[in-house]
């Protein structure tokens, strides 16, 4: 039997996590897509702290009146920022399964213009 879709991106999700891990030096970007909104955490995997967040509902980015993908970019500007606070410039990306294109390459392109390296 065929897998549904959420079991698919599931299973690369889990394909992806056994490579990628956050560590103090080079904490994970993890990324979440809804179907309206998208959002991003600084997670360091070593002692299991979420080091910053972001998300499309955040207050200054919901009232911008974007598109999904100009907010996912501005999602990824405001997690750069607060990376870049707290001291960190290199990530390691996790794309939690999905593809790399659309929202998620927005966030990815937005967080890299903002000064983040990965």
């Amino acid at each position: 039997m065929a897998l549904t879709k959420n079991e698919r991106r599931l299973r690369i999700k889990n394909r992806i996590r056994k490579v990628v891990s956050g560590t103090e030096a080079r904490p994970r970007l993890a990324v979440y897509r809804s179907n309206k909104e998208i959002y991003a955490q600084i997670v360091d995997d070593v002692t299991g702290v979420t080091i910053g967040s972001a998300s499309s509902r955040d207050k200054s980015i919901d009232t911008a009146k974007v598109n999904k993908v100009e907010a996912a970019k501005l999602v990824g500007k405001a997690i750069a920022e607060k990376a870049l606070k707290a001291g960190i410039e290199t990530i390691a990306f996790d794309r939690g399964g999905y593809l790399y294109h659309g929202r998620v390459k927005s966030l990815a392109e937005g967080a890299r213009e903002a000064g983040l390296k990965f």
